[in-house]
């Protein structure tokens, strides 16, 4: 590989020290409620805001398509559209369903170990994986998804305890899972939307078991929901969930969440704000947040028709963690491994020059804070940041 260019003077993080008074210990945490006032009061573990750098892996049946975007099948069977639906029709029997992906996805070369170095090589300090998107397939052997899985399905194998044993035992990352609340076609789910959600059927007998087996079985330090369905957070009972989750589950005292556990909780309650996608606010929030992006600017999942023009350059990728670290926020880089287990030449090249950068800065990226003003306007690439001593982040700043 040849050596990259790097971001040079043009873009900088001017970092000044600052010397912070930890607040006042209140004594051993109380048992948290199941209630956003409760809940919201937690403090955010503090290796979270000290990492500032991870890296998110969508990876799933989509991954066999790999057209548009991994929600294929909305766009081919909901939206119908035109692009999507002449896809199939050019390289798909007429009668070939979404499910008929699920034994083609067979991650054949998929080396744990791999991603792991790949990882370790970033400078990524946490790992986040789709352990289940919208289309329902997970990537374990869930006892709740019948043979909808990877262990019954497709590669037969359980890859979300391949990869948290790699990272764990190779790298200094945090293992983190990424989990979508909602199913498209799941008909339980679809039952209950019909109903203006006044049945709970598809979260009592799917999903909430599923996160319980999930945190007790891998032990995610980062729990990542996505996908309310437009349902509101008391028909997923999310805060049921979260206060056993912090309060009783073997993660309770590391684990971090985000923000979307139900219509209405975006960007309002959680351990961490998302927002939205993509979300770059480009000054300082009171409250700890995060800015889950793209490598490749137009999907999330790996797309084989995209151009070299439709990923981020390092140079943007590196501005766009200068930014959000100066604002106080964490980066989650995303990439989107191919259907046989494969990272991709430019994914994994972008990956080891954020490494490469970050090997010469990251002293002014790690375990740093805000300063009281983020940007230089005279010269509009500068981005300040701060250091800070033994000062716990309470998830406001």
């Amino acid at each position: 590989m040849r050596s990259p260019k790097l971001p040079g003077p043009a873009l900088a993080l001017l970092v000044l020290p600052l010397l912070l008074r930890p607040p006042g210990s209140a004594g051993g945490p109380a048992p948290f409620d199941p209630t956003w006032e409760s809940l919201d009061a937690r403090q955010l573990p503090a290796w979270f805001d000290k990492a500032k750098f991870g890296i998110f892996i969508h990876w799933g049946v989509f991954s066999v398509p790999s057209f548009g975007s991994e929600w294929f099948w909305w766009y081919w069977q909901k939206e119908k559209i035109p692009a999507y639906v002449d896809f199939m029709k050019n390289n798909y029997p007429p009668d070939f369903t979404y499910e008929d992906f699920g034994p083609l996805f067979t991650a054949k070369f998929f080396d744990a170990n791999q991603w792991a170095d790949i990882l370790q090589a970033s400078g990524a300090k946490y790992v986040v994986l789709t352990s289940k998107h919208h289309e329902g397939f997970t990537l374990w052997g869930s006892e709740y998804s019948w043979t909808w899985n990877a262990v019954d399905e497709g590669p037969k194998r359980d890859i979300v305890k391949e990869l948290a044993v790699a990272v764990r035992n190779r790298t200094d990352l945090r293992f983190g899972l990424y989990y979508s609340l909602f199913e498209w076609f799941h008909p339980l789910f679809l039952e209950d939307e019909s109903s203006s959600f006044q049945k709970r059927q598809y979260p009592v007998s799917k999903m909430l078991p599923e996160l319980y087996e999930l945190v007790n079985k891998y032990q995610p330090e980062v729990l990542w929901a996505d996908g309310d369905g437009g349902a509101p957070d008391t028909y997923w009972k999310s805060v049921d969930f979260l206060a056993w989750l912090y309060n009783e589950s073997p993660v309770r005292d590391t684990v971090v969440t985000n923000d979307r556990w139900g219509a209405g909780s975006i960007c309002k309650h959680g351990g961490y704000y998302t927002c939205s996608d993509r979300y770059n606010p480009g000054h300082l929030l009171p409250h700890k947040w995060e800015n889950c992006m793209t490598i490749d600017k137009f999907s999330w999942g790996y797309r084989r028709n995209a151009g070299i023009s439709d990923y981020l350059t390092i140079e943007e990728l590196v501005k766009q963690l200068v930014q959000t670290v100066s604002c106080g926020g964490n980066l989650l880089m995303n990439i989107g491994p191919t259907r046989d287990g494969t990272i991709s030449a430019i994914f994994e090249e972008r990956l080891r020059q954020m490494g490469i950068w970050l090997k010469v800065n990251g002293e002014a990226i790690y375990e740093t804070c805000a300063w009281r003003s983020q940007n230089d306007t005279v010269t509009p690439d500068v981005w300040l940041n701060s250091w800070a001593m033994d000062s716990p982040f309470t998830g406001h700043l």
